[in-house]
């Protein structure tokens, strides 16, 4: 592990619970030099009206639009608020429930400038999943829109640590608590001098086990997927104009949707409800000229193209997510002029590490790696395997995996790699290609999903004696989520159980984790010791 530099956090837990140093991967910082004392949410606003982009158009939503200058002055207003109001301290956990919208950015910006070790969660997660993520991450305070309140209020009830819980107009109105706290605030505010080392962001991740694992990125970190991908790759430009559909609360989605425009001095349209006819809509009236989405919205996207939706303005289609299928690149390409520009990132690498660029991409291919990143072919034993042999992937950079205080940082780091569980092959050219995951997370419209979550979800309903979960193939969403569920007994195995089972899945946990195949049966396949085996329901 490298040596950290200094911290400004007055309370420790961050730096506290990082991996030992020997279970780091390398992290190789060739090309990013970074000062020793940085704060991302100034450098993201208050240095940018500094470099005369005050006037430029930063963020656009529910039906407005904010300047640089703008968004800086409410984003001191709202972290004078957190320090004098509520009593963040830099260092605190302070999780963010909400759609993407313009303020929940700028109360990411707000608690970034005020110190905070930021938690961004999901509009959809229920009073339990926030639950684990509150007790792993110890959060102190939460600040969430008001419209989202209800489980947010019950976690709370339940917890330990949150003892603040503030609400936030989404809706840009500006009549909540934590809005009406800001209005007479200073627009002047400095920000805390944290380390570029010091813990900025948590991103959680369910990995296969359903036991959410927190990710942990630096001050730097942000600021390395801004100045490498988006620069050597996207090439942002101050007159882009970003769109859309990952959620702020994905590294993915925070990276494209809000870093990556707000370092360049571009603009994001950020949408609540990111469905691709509102994505058409938004792409033709803002002429967006880069856009962040999964493969199943760009089909939708084509069909209407042939229906006259004119989306000539997008230089840069990204896809992650979950595989594009070559048909799609090629018919992108054909009717655009353009190639799509695959990519694969991950929750613990922060965003994306290999991808195809503009003058190199081809179709079923993920392409190579972004600058400052190497990649190899490896087997189960940390082996380099030859080209053109399918084996795990393992990537070294700039980012790397840190979870916070979890026993599975071995698992995803050896010999200093980060084994990303999935399973590429390597051409002859050196690009690489992706053939499946390594283990049974199911990626369905661009979500991962953790079999065992909606298997603990079905197994609390009284219908329900046992059950287990795979993935299968599908058309639209990539995979969807397949049940195999024995009943109860005197349970009928009909329709109306069938959809009490959803509705009840659906209720428990985010919604889009809900089981869309449910099949009844007998009995569930299993080894002499009584484990599933899953495999036997694939095939």
């Amino acid at each position: 592990m490298q040596h950290l530099g200094p911290s400004g956090h007055q309370d420790s837990f961050a730096r506290d619970n990082l991996p030992p140093a020997a279970d780091w991967p390398q992290i190789d910082l060739s090309g990013f030099d970074y000062p020793d004392w940085l704060n991302i949410g100034a450098e993201l606003t208050d240095r940018m009206v500094d470099h005369g982009f005050g006037d430029r158009n930063a963020l656009i939503g529910n039906g407005r639009a904010r300047t640089y200058k703008e968004l800086t002055d409410w984003t001191n207003r709202l972290a004078h608020a957190l320090v004098e109001d509520y009593g963040v301290k830099p260092g605190n956990r302070v999780l963010i429930r909400s759609a993407n919208n313009p303020a929940m950015v700028a109360c990411w910006l707000a608690a970034t400038k005020a110190g905070a070790v930021v938690v961004n969660t999901m509009p959809m997660l229920r009073a339990g999943e926030l639950g684990k993520i509150i007790d792993k991450a110890e959060v102190t305070h939460a600040l969430c829109d008001t419209r989202l309140m209800d489980e947010l209020v019950a976690a709370a009830k339940d917890s330990a640590f949150l003892k603040t819980v503030v609400g936030f107009d989404g809706t840009a109105n500006h009549d909540a608590e934590l809005d009406r706290a800001a209005l007479t605030k200073s627009v002047r505010f400095d920000a805390v001098r944290t380390g570029r080392d010091d813990v900025a962001l948590l991103g959680f991740t369910s990995g296969t086990t359903g036991e959410p694992k927190a990710t942990m990125h630096f001050h730097r970190d942000l600021l390395i997927i801004a100045d490498g991908y988006a620069k050597e790759v996207l090439a942002v430009r101050p007159d882009d104009v970003f769109v859309g559909s990952p959620p702020l609360a994905f590294t993915f989605g925070l990276g494209g949707m809000a870093v990556f425009p707000l370092r360049f001095g571009a603009s994001a349209v950020l949408l609540e409800n990111a469905s691709p006819p509102n994505m058409i809509e938004i792409i033709q009236n803002h002429r967006a000229t880069i856009c962040f989405t999964a493969p199943t919205a760009y089909r939708v996207m084509l069909r209407a193209m042939e229906e006259g939706a004119d989306l000539s303005s997008l230089r840069a289609a990204v896809s992650a997510g979950e595989t594009l299928p070559a048909p799609v690149w090629e018919e992108w390409r054909q009717k655009t002029g353009k190639p799509m520009l695959d990519g694969i990132g991950s929750t613990e690498l922060l965003h994306i590490f290999i991808t195809n660029r503009f003058d190199d991409s081809y179709p079923g291919c993920t392409g190579r790696p972004v600058g400052g990143y190497r990649a190899k072919i490896v087997d189960e034993a940390g082996r380099d395997l030859p080209q053109g042999e399918p084996g795990r992937l393992a990537v070294i950079g700039p980012t790397g995996c840190r979870y916070l205080n979890d026993a599975r940082q071995g698992e995803y780091v050896q010999n200093g790699w980060n084994i990303t569980g999935d399973t590429f092959w390597q051409d002859e050219d050196g690009r690489f290609h992706f053939a499946a995951r390594s283990d049974d997370i199911i990626l369905s419209g661009g979500y991962n999903i953790a079999g065992p979550d909606v298997e603990a979800a079905l197994l609390a309903h009284d219908d329900v004696l046992e059950c287990a979960v795979i993935g299968v193939a599908d058309e639209d969403r990539g995979q969807i989520v397949q049940a195999h569920v024995v009943l109860a007994q005197g349970v009928a195995p009909d329709e109306a159980t069938r959809q009490r089972l959803q509705a009840h899945c659906k209720a428990v946990i985010a919604p889009y984790k809900y089981p869309r195949s449910l099949l009844f049966t007998d009995a569930l396949p299993k080894t002499q010791t009584g484990k599933i085996q899953r495999f036997r329901l694939k095939s």
